[in-house]
């Protein structure tokens, strides 16, 4: 297809085309983060398993903050591209990049430092905290790499690009997987050897990335008036920082459903960081079409083109409904096989319990998930952030305080028997942003 298909193909085709490789790019990304679960649970046992799910409550906060970044970049790179302002479309790049860098690098810091302090907060079990904390500190070296190709993988999305981040991934996915069995498998690093592997993966991809961009750039017309642009970087703010408190704040929230999980001991842990990694995975077609919406909608409203968004928002529904009943359809028939992936045969009982009561329970819902994601897509694409922030929050909200309020009385269970209504929420909100028309405006 050429470059422009997102304002000028079919709507259901250009779609398609597009959240297809991010879709496996994304997927072979949980594939090797969930491989540290894996491997770390088959070779050194369900505690070491604990530990990686008791540090992904953490990280996931930073990684919410890479992504929300990338929003603002799609957004604002994708508005240039549709319009053919090339000039404007290299400094908005420009200033990303130097923006989150310089971001990434305080949080690493921060990360580095406080990481045992919010582990103890958060009543991680005694007896995993000291793997949890080497695995978090070696992560947050890489921090910087995986915030830069996070924005970058967003900025090739913005530009139509979307095969190159997945070809990225899918190197560096079997690269990470090769040496995390290497590494904990055959050297006997354990944990550490799984962040080391995620580590050093991470840094090739962004290295490649920014290699591949710079190329891409140079071909196009016009030279930047300047490297970093307060104008541009003031627009970007604009979209980004409610993207990144939307995000941030979700998994903040689900950092303190974790807390709620971490009182019921390691064994019910372990499953639970199971059932979540399997999660992960499952959302991945619904977040890359949900996605998707985002930089179609922005090319779209550059273009002036509004009425394809519409047609676009159809298609994705479509496109959602048939993921949805393809994840039911193997969630409730090989629940108890996928949680033995990372239990293997001297799982607990108890690991095993929680890891198939969630995901048997949450496989009927994942659609309204998917409908709350491409119309939150379209209102971030149309620059129209204050509704969706507000749903993410309530949904959130009402997890959260579900889980603490009624976990302890009614038991675990009630920590996923919350999450279809938290959607649901989240889905309502957006869609009466969406019917209000405001979007149009861009």
């Amino acid at each position: 297809m050429k470059s422009d298909y997102l304002i000028t193909e079919n709507p259901f085709r250009a779609l398609l085309s597009f959240s297809f490789p991010m879709m496996l790019g994304n997927l072979f990304q949980q594939l090797y983060t969930m491989a540290d679960s894996v491997i770390v649970g088959r070779f050194i046992g369900e505690k070491a398993l604990a530990s990686v799910g008791a540090s992904y409550a953490l990280t996931s906060v930073f990684i919410a903050v890479a992504v929300g970044g990338g929003a603002g970049a799609t957004v604002l790179t994708s508005h240039a591209f549709g319009a053919g302002e090339w000039k404007t479309l290299k400094e908005s790049v420009s200033t990303s990049l130097l923006s989150f860098l310089i971001l990434s690098m305080v949080l690493a810091a921060a990360g580095f430092i406080f990481s045992p302090g919010i582990l103890g907060i958060l009543n991680t079990p005694e007896d995993i905290i000291a793997d949890a904390v080497i695995y978090l500190r070696i992560y947050f070296q890489g921090l910087p790499f995986l915030f830069m190709y996070n924005i970058l993988s967003s900025v090739f999305n913005s530009l139509g690009r979307s095969r190159i981040p997945l070809y990225l991934l899918v190197f560096s996915s079997l690269l990470n997987i090769a040496m995390d069995i290497a590494a904990v498998a055959y050297l006997d690093m354990g944990v550490a050897g799984a962040a080391w592997a995620t580590l050093l993966s991470q840094a090739l991809s962004a290295m490649l990335s920014f290699m591949l961009l710079r190329r891409l750039l140079g071909r196009m017309d016009g030279k930047p008036g300047c490297v970093f642009s307060f104008p541009l970087f003031r627009d970007m703010a604009a979209i980004a920082l409610p993207s990144i408190l939307q995000q941030s704040t979700i998994s903040a929230g689900m950092m303190l459903v974790q807390s709620v999980v971490n009182t019921f001991g390691s064994e019910v842990l372990a499953g639970y960081s199971a059932s979540i990694r399997v999660d992960n995975i499952v959302t991945v077609p619904l977040s890359a079409v949900g996605n998707a919406m985002s930089p179609y909608t922005a090319q779209n409203i550059g273009a002036e083109r509004k009425e394809r968004v519409v047609r676009g928002y159809h298609a994705a529904f479509i496109l959602i409904i048939l993921s949805g009943a393809l994840s039911c359809l193997i969630l409730e028939l090989f629940s108890h096989e996928i949680t033995g992936l990372f239990l293997g045969s001297e799982g607990t009982e108890a690991a095993y319990r929680t890891g198939e009561s969630y995901l048997s329970f949450l496989g009927w819902f994942y659609p309204i998930l998917g409908f709350a994601m491409i119309t939150g897509g379209l209102l971030r694409g149309a620059g129209d952030m204050k509704l969706f922030t507000a749903a993410s929050i309530a949904n959130l909200s009402f997890r959260v305080i579900g889980s603490m309020i009624f976990a302890p009385l009614f038991g675990v269970s009630v920590v996923w028997h919350v999450v279809p209504v938290g959607w649901m929420i989240y889905f309502t909100i957006c869609y009466a942003a969406y019917r209000s028309g405001r979007w149009r405006r861009g």
